[in-house]
């Protein structure tokens, strides 16, 4: 019995065969779309995944979204009131996501229309600072008008799009502004990463650039050759290290999609992304261990132990599952590394262990 009706995937082959499947080149491909429609309808794995994320999507269908002006989270404690308001409306990213990849695989017009409705009151309300420990939350933002973006009519993706080009003009006008860390260590990273999906979507040139070579640039300047990263030695902490490849493989993923492999780029120092995910595997496997933030560099770290945030314990030690999500998203370019979620999760295999294991698959 498959797990997607024959009458909703024949609906779902007129949908490929139009304009939307067209629009969507940053998630999905036509083509990869066309892909994960039979995955989840033949694969008993992929279909648990995607009846969690539908689930998702129906507990989002009677919400309203809740977007804040200003994104306030970078160097601030859990019980500042606007980190903690921040928090709150933050809760809207996940609804987003789910809703966008339930229309991208069920066709049903209501995850949409509700996608489309968290997605303009974010571009209409928040305001950019170009802080990008700030600005990189809003990424389930963008991942969610990539997916329903053939749905909104020219005046609403004027909308969307002014505010994709502030997003970005403010990440580069502060930029000028900071430190000299700040233009390598993980800020760079998630910077970057906003860069080239702002740049993507608004299919501007001189964005996409900037965030391609700057990410060239920045396996040289943050990543060493023994796989390990400025914000690992700068932090004393696993922690920072994922934090810091996270938006690096957001990034690689995307220009994947567009045919650019940067994934694959060596450095001038001989450094690269995959060398940094490879640093992490033994802490993972167990075969090491971390005492995190031991020696950080970072005042504000001891401030977040001395506050009680226990992630931030001064020599607690790191938990493998803090690696799963470079792990997972790694395992699209080097299957080797879905041993290692496998083992994680303590499972025989890694495939179609999460959603983002089910996209692996059809982004291969």
């Amino acid at each position: 019995m498959p797990f997607v009706s024959w009458s909703l995937r024949s609906v779902l082959a007129v949908l490929l065969a139009s304009p939307f499947a067209m629009a969507q080149q940053l998630a999905l491909k036509p083509e990869q779309q066309s892909e994960l429609l039979e995955l989840v309808a033949k694969d008993k794995a992929a279909a648990r995944q995607f009846a969690r994320v539908k689930a998702e999507a129906d507990e989002a269908l009677p919400a309203s979204p809740n977007p804040v002006k200003i994104i306030e989270s970078e160097g601030k404690l859990k019980t500042d009131p606007g980190k903690m308001a921040t928090t709150k409306s933050l809760a809207d990213m996940r609804k987003i996501e789910a809703l966008g990849w339930a229309f991208a695989v069920s066709g049903d017009a209501r995850y949409g229309s509700k996608a489309k409705e968290f997605v303009l009151a974010w571009a209409r309300v928040n305001e950019p600072q170009g802080d990008p420990i700030n600005e990189t939350n809003l990424e389930p933002v963008l991942v969610g008008y990539d997916l329903t973006q053939a749905i909104f009519p020219a005046d609403e993706r004027g909308i969307v799009e002014a505010w994709l080009r502030k997003i970005a003009g403010t990440l580069i006008e502060r930029q000028k502004k900071k430190t000299k860390a700040s233009s390598f260590n993980n800020w760079q990273s998630h910077r970057l990463k906003m860069l080239g999906l702002c740049g993507w979507l608004l299919q501007d040139k001189a964005l996409i650039e900037r965030a391609v070579s700057g990410y060239r640039e920045q396996i040289t300047n943050n990543l060493l050759p023994d796989g390990s990263s400025f914000d690992f030695h700068e932090r004393d902490a696993l922690h920072y290290h994922c934090y810091d490849l996270e938006p690096l493989l957001s990034l690689a993923t995307a220009a994947k999609q567009q045919g650019i492999d940067l994934y694959d780029h060596v450095g001038s120092n001989g450094a690269s992304l995959g060398k940094a995910v490879e640093f992490l595997v033994p802490y993972c496997y167990g075969s090491k261990t971390h005492a995190e933030f031991v020696n950080s560099k970072v005042e504000f770290d001891r401030k977040r132990a001395e506050a009680g945030q226990g992630e931030f314990a001064i020599g607690h030690p790191f938990d493998p599952k803090e690696g799963l999500e470079v792990l997972e998203m790694a395992s699209r370019f080097d299957e080797r590394f879905a041993l290692v979620v496998a083992g994680i999760k303590g499972k025989k295999t890694a495939r179609c262990s999460s959603w983002q294991m089910v996209l692996n698959e059809v982004r291969r």
